[in-house]
């Protein structure tokens, strides 16, 4: 389920929610599905059960887990993660077009750079040999 990095210079609590993001986003956390208590995933990682408990802490703030008092935590309906997931990217993006406008970057050049990135995006998602008869 889960495999740690222990070279990986990132705390590990980190990794857990990079880990557990991409298992929620990817589907093999399915909505609503109850998360392993903090103390059981802790045995199985072999990590201290505070690490898991930092880790549900932040997926739970960033929206991917809610807890039910009493009965453990349980993974976000798809719709609510994904929801606090454009957000939190719209808020990077407002932060990097003010840096490049403060660096002179008009709004076209913008405009142009992100049309291209969503072309490459659509190039990428053909087949290759689709690409070279276009």
């Amino acid at each position: 389920m889960i495999f740690l990095d222990y070279r990986d210079k990132r705390p590990i609590y980190e990794q857990v929610v990079e880990k557990l993001e991409r298992l929620i986003a990817s589907g093999g956390l399915e909505p609503l599905t109850k998360m392993p208590s903090v103390r059981s995933l802790a045995m199985e990682l072999s990590v201290n059960p505070n690490t898991i408990q930092r880790a549900y802490a932040q997926l739970e703030q960033e929206g991917y887990l809610y807890t039910v008092s009493g009965r453990g935590s349980f993974v976000t309906a798809e719709s609510e993660w994904k929801r606090n997931r454009q957000e939190k990217v719209l808020e990077q993006w407002r932060k990097i077009t003010g840096q490049a406008r403060e660096l002179g970057i008009g709004e076209e050049e913008l405009a142009r750079l992100l049309h291209e990135i969503y072309e490459e995006k659509e190039m990428g998602a053909q087949r290759p040999q689709e690409r070279r008869e276009s």
